[in-house]
C-alpha cells in the first residue's frame, strides 16, 4: 500500500500543512527563504507531520492547534537534514542539490538554525508546559546521537549496542516525540500518550534500520545516491556489524579501506558485496521486524479507530519500504 492512499483521510489537513510549511519558512531575508523554500520543494514522506495529526485523533482534535506541533516536528527534521548534509559534506539530497551544495556550508548551517528557531517558536503558542521541555529533551539527544555518530565514524571496534543507542537518538527520539506530542496536543489520556510515545520509539528503530539496509540494497534512482554512502561517510550500521562478526570479515573489511583502490566506491562496492554475502541484510531486516512487532504490541493497548489503523499501515508501509 503507498503512502498516499493512506494518507487519503488526512489529505484536507496534510495540504493545509504543507501551506503553514511554507509560511513558516518564508523568511524576509531573500538567502534565507530561498535556502528554505529549496529544502521545503525537494519533497519528503511527512511522516513525522502525519504521525502528530494520527496520535491527536486520540484526544481532542482541532486542526488549529495540532497544526503549530506537525509543522515543528517537521521543521526539526528539515533543520536536522540541512546540518547532517554539512557533516557528510553531502552533494545530493532526494536527487537534488543540497543547500551547502547549491549555496555553500554558511548558508547551510544558518539555514538550518533559522528552521530550528522557527520550529521552537510555534511550539511556545501550546499551552501544555510539558511540551517544551518533551522537545527540549527531544533536540538534546538528537544532538547528542549526531556527536556520537561523527566520534564513530570509522570506529571499527564499535559494537550493536553503541548503533542502537545512536539511532535511537538520531531517527526514533523525533518520531516518538511527533506521536507524543501530537496526543499530547489534543490532550489525549496519559496511559495513551505512553503507548503512542512507544509506539513511535520503535517504529523509528525500524525506520532507521531500514534506511540502512537500503543504504546496502537501494539504487540510485531510489535513493537519489549512490549505494553505500553511509559507509563513504565513515558509518558503520547494522549490515555491517553483522558481518564483521562473522567468520573473521572484520579484519577483510579494514583491509579494504586501508588499501589504495581506484576510487571509494570501489571499497564500497567490495563492504557491500561482503554484507550480503554473510547474511548482514537478513539480520539487520529480522530485527526491524522485532521492532515493529513491538510497535504493534503498543497499537493494540489503544482505542479502536480508523487513526489506529492507519498508523498500523504506515509501520508496515516503514518496514516494507524501497525508498
Amino acid at each position: 500500500m503507498k503512502l498516499k492512499t493512506i494518507y487519503a483521510s488526512l489529505k484536507n489537513d496534510l495540504s493545509f500543512i504543507e501551506s503553514e510549511l511554507e509560511q513558516t519558512v518564508n523568511a524576509h531575508h531573500p538567502v534565507l527563504r530561498d535556502a528554505s523554500n529549496h529544502l521545503l520543494k525537494a519533497g519528503g514522506k511527512r511522516i513525522r507531520p502525519v504521525f502528530v495529526l494520527l496520535s491527536g485523533k486520540f484526544g481532542d482534535y482541532n486542526l488549529v492547534l495540532m497544526k503549530n506541533v506537525a509543522v515543528a516536528l517537521e521543521l526539526i527534521h528539515m533543520a536536522s537534514l540541512v546540518h547532517d548534509d554539512v557533516i557528510d559534506d553531502a552533494e545530493m539530497r532526494r536527487g537534488k542539490k543540497t543547500i551547502k551544495a547549491k549555496w555553500d556550508n554558511r548558508v547551510a548551517m544558518y539555514t538550518g538554525d533559522y528552521i530550528f528557531a522557527r520550529a521552537i517558536e510555534l511550539v511556545t503558542e501550546l499551552k501544555e508546559p510539558s511540551a517544551n521541555t518533551i522537545l527540549s529533551n527531544a533536540i538534546l539527544e538528537m544532538s547528542i546521537g549526531e556527536i556520537e555518530q561523527i566520534k564513530d565514524q570509522f570506529n571499527w571496534d564499535q559494537n550493536v549496542r553503541d548503533y542502537f543507542r545512536r539511532i535511537k537518538r538520531k531517527t526514533a527520539l523525533l518520531i516518538a516525540t511527533s506521536c507524543e506530542l501530537g496526543a499530547v496536543a489534543a490532550g489525549a489520556s496519559k496511559a495513551e500518550q505512553r503507548h503512542l510515545k512507544q509506539f513511535g520509539y520503535y517504529v523509528g528503530m525500524s525506520y532507521q534500520i531500514t534506511d540502512d539496509i537500503l543504504d546496502y540494497t537501494g539504487t540510485v534512482k531510489e535513493l537519489g545516491k549512490p549505494a553505500g554512502g553511509d559507509l563513504l561517510q565513515g558509518n558503520i550500521t547494522l549490515p555491517v556489524l553483522y558481518a564483521m562478526n562473522q567468520d573473521n570479515k572484520k579484519h577483510e573489511i579494514m583491509d579494504i579501506f586501508s588499501k589504495e583502490l581506484n576510487t571509494s566506491q570501489e571499497k564500497v562496492n567490495q563492504v557491500i558485496s561482503i554484507v550480503k554475502s554473510s547474511g548482514g541484510i537478513e539480520f539487520s531486516q529480522r530485527i526491524s521486524d522485532r521492532y515493529l512487532q513491538k510497535a504493534f504490541n503498543e497499537l493494540d493497548q489503544l482505542p479502536s479507530q480508523s487513526a489506529r489503523t492507519s498508523l498500523r499501515q504506515i509501520a508496515e508501509y516503514i518496514g516494507k519500504r524501497k525508498h
